[in-house]
């Protein structure tokens, strides 16, 4: 299997161009490539495919084989990938995924893509099509309960289901112990990706996340869309805001104009390879 390595604020995948290999089961593989000691080493993989709705279509793995809907960080390596490898010549891409179908406005220097905006829709906030379990109209700053901490938990979906929490210092915070038992709480059908934020200011925002079907990841593409979602309806940001990952930072803005979240942020090709799958 040929494949290159890319990487989003070092939210890494495995990248297959599937336009011209058939690859079965992705799932297997995902779990196989993404071991970082006897695989290739990556938070999942993902498969570039073509489309009768978009430009192309993404699916997307997790390192522990499950699919999910949609990757922010993964889709603008999609982009990069498409336009540095000739697929296309556009620099307005649609690509389709299991949460819809996303543009990205691709910045390009010496003929390669270095930076990409991505309309990543209208956020999400019915508890049930989130989901959240909840009959409230929304779930914000709802009490959860885990450990010997209480959170205030505000759900957003951005076509996959985060629940974002404020403390006070992100550095010292126990993720490995809190994240896994908010990921799986009975709050959550389909598990959830936990977000928890330190506010630096109403631009500012710093997050640490804990991804579903990953663990604690560098970055998070709709984690960060769902943090400045979030921060808007507790009135503890602006509508557009600076997100300060481990990997690094995302700008992500929430327009009044058409309720789409855009998210702008850099695309990184690591190598190429060849693996014996």
């Amino acid at each position: 299997m040929k494949f290159t390595k890319m990487q989003g604020l070092g939210n890494d995948y495995i990248y297959v161009d599937c336009t011209r290999e058939a690859l079965d089961n992705p799932s297997d593989i995902a779990k196989k490539v993404s071991d970082r000691h006897f695989g290739i080493g990556s938070d999942g993989l993902v498969l570039i495919l073509p489309s009768q709705k978009a430009d192309f279509r993404m699916r997307m793995f997790n390192s522990d084989g499950s699919e999910s809907e949609m990757c922010g960080n993964a889709i603008r390596c999609v982009g990069k990938y498409v336009y540095d490898n000739g697929l296309t010549d556009k620099k307005v891409v649609n690509i389709e995924t299991l949460a819809g179908i996303k543009v990205l406005t691709l910045t390009t220097e010496n003929g390669e893509v270095v930076l990409v905006r991505v309309d990543m829709g209208e956020p999400i906030l019915v508890p049930e099509d989130i989901p959240v379990d909840s009959a409230k109209d929304r779930f914000i700053s709802e009490p959860v309960s885990i450990d010997n901490y209480e959170f205030k938990v505000t759900a957003v979906s951005m076509g996959n289901p985060h629940a974002v929490s404020y403390i006070d210092n992100v550095a010292d915070f126990p993720l490995s112990q809190i994240g896994p038992k908010m990921e799986t709480n009975k709050l959550f059908p389909r598990k959830v990706n936990a977000e928890f934020v330190q506010i630096i200011d109403r631009n500012t925002l710093k997050m640490r996340v804990w991804e579903r079907g990953a663990g604690e990841t560098l970055a998070c593409g709709t984690g960060a869309c769902a943090v400045l979602v979030a921060s808007v309806l507790n009135n503890v940001s602006e509508r557009a805001a600076a997100i300060k990952l481990l990997g690094g930072e995302l700008f992500i803005e929430w327009s009044e104009k058409d309720n789409h979240v855009y998210m702008t942020g850099p695309a990184v090709k690591v190598f190429d390879g060849e693996i014996n799958i």
